[in-house]
């Protein structure tokens, strides 16, 4: 059974496949805006095309409706390093990023409330401790304590 592509879908498959390993990120002129997701949208429902979370790629089918070889699977040994590699990286932060900006607030000698934090980012404060609980301690493996005293703001540093 052959699939039937437009002449649109048709460039856009056969130029992801010539110049961009598969990658969908070109689409003729005249598609635009809308025009250009109603594409993708009609691409993917009939499995020519995936997306990995960040990028639209041509699948199997997408190969097979071009008539072309498709890139050959990853082998499990490929899949593992590419898990390993994935695992190992350490997460990193921007520098201009308020999650950078909220960690160097904490690192200062004198600490940081939970009003500060919100000040400074426009945070609410349970995305602040959220962001404590999740972000910093589970994925960054920052420490961070707090202390309080009578009549005072809870102050929390971050080591």
């Amino acid at each position: 059974m052959t699939t039937q592509l437009t002449p649109a879908q048709h460039a856009i498959l056969v130029h992801a496949h010539e110049n961009t390993k598969g990658k969908i990120t070109w689409f003729p002129e005249n598609i635009k805006g809308g025009a250009r997701q109603k594409v993708i949208d009609g691409l993917f429902k009939r499995s020519l095309i995936t997306y990995d979370g960040k990028d639209w790629f041509l699948a199997a089918e997408g190969y097979d409706a071009l008539g072309v070889p498709h890139r050959a699977p990853l082998s499990a040994q490929t899949i593992n390093e590419v898990i390993e590699a994935a695992t190992a990286a350490k997460p990193r932060t921007r520098d201009n990023s308020k999650q950078a900006q909220v960690i160097a607030m904490l690192k200062r000698p004198e600490g940081a409330t939970i009003a500060q934090i919100c000040e400074a980012t426009g945070w609410m404060p349970h995305t602040v401790r959220g962001t404590f609980a999740g972000a910093f301690k589970k994925k960054l493996d920052l420490q961070i304590t707090s202390t309080k005293e009578a009549g005072a703001e809870r102050i929390y540093h971050g080591s």
